[in-house]
């Protein structure tokens, strides 16, 4: 009887301990088979059939646009700063490894095309391969930019990205949209909408109330 109750909740198979431990809250706790087994099988693993209200969340749940820069792709932090976004609770929606050629860099940058430091800027990204993303949250452009720091690393402060691993202004690894607006122009022109990945995150209710 054990067993098949465990079974129903989709925790055996190859997986003891975890479905001791379930089984053990099951039984000390009481969870019944309506909607307290429903929250209860979205933390270990889905049940058969699920029933559960849409997350709300207060703010808005918008998208920014990240680029690791060559800098960044060289000094292998990729995946130290998706990690980051990741562990922050954000959702990856598309993702890319590529070469930037000169002309999609200066349509990116063209709002700095009038600075003396525009044609050298377009070079170096020109000069290795970058990483843009795009991740999806509520209020991810500004926290986005917390987590990246101020563009003058030494300005930035411990525990942010330019923080952590940059030095220079003109190696500081990475690039965040800085207004909701930015972030649409930028996704749209690095990323077709077929690239754009739809899909519902399991971990949402443990982020949003």
């Amino acid at each position: 009887m054990e067993e098949q109750t465990m079974c129903r909740m989709g925790l055996g198979g190859g997986r003891p301990a975890l479905a001791l431990f379930s089984f053990f809250l099951l039984t000390t706790f009481g969870l019944s088979r309506t909607s307290d087994q429903d929250q209860f099988c979205s933390l270990t693993s889905p049940c058969d059939t699920i029933t559960s209200s849409p997350t709300t969340m207060s703010g808005d749940k918008e998208q920014t646009f990240i680029m690791i820069k060559p800098d960044g792709v060289q000094r292998g932090l990729v995946g130290e700063i998706v990690k980051r976004f990741e562990q922050k609770g954000f959702k990856l929606v598309a993702m890319k490894f590529m070469w930037a050629d000169e002309a999609l860099l200066k349509k990116h940058y063209e709002d700095l095309a009038g600075r003396p430091f525009f044609n050298g800027l377009v070079k170096y990204m020109a000069s290795g391969p970058v990483v843009p993303m795009v991740w999806e949250g509520l209020n991810v452009v500004k926290m986005g930019r917390m987590m990246l720091g101020e563009t003058d690393p030494a300005k930035s402060l411990p525990g942010s990205i330019r923080g952590d691993f940059s030095i220079q202004v003109g190696r500081n690894i990475i690039h965040g949209s800085d207004a909701v607006d930015s972030a649409k122009k930028e996704i749209n022109l690095w990323f077709k909408p077929e690239e754009q990945i739809k899909w519902k995150s399991v971990e949402d209710p443990w982020l949003y109330e």
